[in-house]
């Protein structure tokens, strides 16, 4: 593959920087997981990484580049997962609520933003991204804690 070699770099520079920090690897795990948790979700990012990592004790180096590997990018590009995922959880039709969804961002006003229900629309594209965004930290947390042992035990 053509981008491979600068993912396979990239993977490797972000893998050398975890372990360059002189912290346990449960703080640095849960560091990375926060990161991600904040990075995933819209109008969030860097900031909120670092509040919730000192929140939680976190290390906070590690919050802050898990949240630049999936700051809002990797939201907008998730927003149908999100609707979807949201209205399951909230007994809603995805369909009708991504069709609310688009009507609003096809021609948006304030207005308008402000006719919509927050039920209808805003509560489960939250939904969404809060559960997703769990489900990526969670997952975030293990692989890293999973890498940092393995390799820590290597060297």
């Amino acid at each position: 593959m053509p981008g491979e070699p600068v993912l396979k770099k990239l993977f490797s520079v972000i893998v050398s920087k975890l372990f360059k920090i002189n912290d346990s690897p449960q703080r640095i795990a849960l560091g990375v997981g926060l990161g991600v948790f904040s990075g995933f979700m819209p109008g969030t990012g860097p900031v909120a990484a670092l509040f919730l990592a000192f929140i939680f004790r976190a290390n906070r180096a590690a919050a802050l580049l898990g949240s630049l590997l999936t700051n809002t990018w990797l939201s907008l590009v998730t927003l149908v997962l999100a609707i979807k995922a949201g209205s399951l959880a909230l007994g809603l039709h995805w369909q009708d609520v991504d069709r609310k969804m688009q009507g609003l961002l096809h021609d948006f006003s304030w207005a308008k933003f402000f006719k919509l229900s927050f039920l209808d629309v805003l509560l489960p594209v939250i939904t969404g991204y809060l559960i997703i965004g769990l489900l990526l930290a969670a997952a975030s947390y293990l692989l890293t804690l999973s890498i940092i042992n393995i390799f820590r035990d290597v060297s």
